[in-house]
């Protein structure tokens, strides 16, 4: 039997499908094709589970993983803010609260609230999980533009000052992980793939 609660986290399901239109600036690894919203959170996700132990704070997995599956839903009203974007602020709009709002409030009201606590805790990134999860999702387009020879960097002219000040949020979760991005990133300039 069809229950209201059932038929709303139906509902849901089908509406988060849009999440894997939503086209990233970032492509994906040694390729050419644009990644998209569903595939970005799922690698976050395995890199939360295989990458876990390097926090530097105790974290509960379970709660990162709910974050970086859904931090991005909203951009199915909002859009994807390109993290090098000069014209738009790239941390928490407006737009993407009204998203979260809506969106999240599809869902039976308990897992809505639920959600949104989840969504804006990963925006505030204090706790330790969110910490966490902004490294993850600070060093995954890194490891993609480092991939591909440049990438994003290349194509819209960003510069090493602007990458490792975006970058370095990734400290804030994992002190060895900063270090390998901070590695990685120098090692660009060197490689020419990063203008200095």
């Amino acid at each position: 039997m069809k229950t209201e609660k059932l038929l709303k986290q139906i509902d849901f399901i089908k509406e988060i499908d849009k999440i894997k239109y939503i086209q990233r600036r970032t492509k994906l690894f040694n390729s050419d094709r644009r990644e998209n919203d569903a595939e970005h959170s799922w690698h976050l996700a395995m890199m939360a589970i295989v990458l876990s132990e390097h926090s530097d704070y105790e974290i509960d997995l379970l709660k990162v993983i709910k974050m970086v599956l859904i931090h991005d839903i909203v951009e199915i009203d909002a859009g994807d803010t390109f993290i090098y974007d000069q014209n738009k602020n790239h941390e928490n709009t407006e737009e993407e609260l009204k998203s979260a709002q809506r969106i999240f409030g599809i869902l039976p009201k308990e897992q809505a609230e639920e959600f949104i606590k989840i969504w804006t805790e990963f925006e505030e990134g204090t706790s330790n999980e969110a910490k966490f999860a902004r490294s993850m999702d600070r060093l995954e387009p890194l490891l993609q533009n480092t991939s591909n020879n440049g990438g994003t960097w290349k194509e819209f002219r960003v510069k090493y000052q602007t990458v490792y000040d975006k970058k370095k949020v990734i400290k804030n979760g994992s002190t060895e992980l900063w270090k390998f991005a901070e590695d990685l990133i120098n090692e660009s300039v060197e490689k020419g793939i990063l203008e200095k």
